[in-house]
């Protein structure tokens, strides 16, 4: 059984028929969101390092 090319985009186009796709409203507040959690997540980091920075300072000293 040998790979079709042709077949494969055939089966492909078929199936990206089938998908639903966002609408603009979903995809804008889909798109805050990961902004949002991207940002609390990068802020939560952010403290980690601060707080283990001190620390290991306060051992070396």
């Amino acid at each position: 059984m040998a790979f079709n090319p042709l077949k494969y985009l055939k089966e492909s186009r078929a199936e990206l028929s089938n998908v639903v796709w966002p609408t603009k409203q979903e995809t804008v507040r889909m798109t805050v969101v990961v902004i949002i959690v991207s940002v609390l997540v990068g802020a939560y980091i952010a403290g980690l390092d601060t707080l283990f920075t001190s620390l290991v300072g306060k051992f070396i000293r």
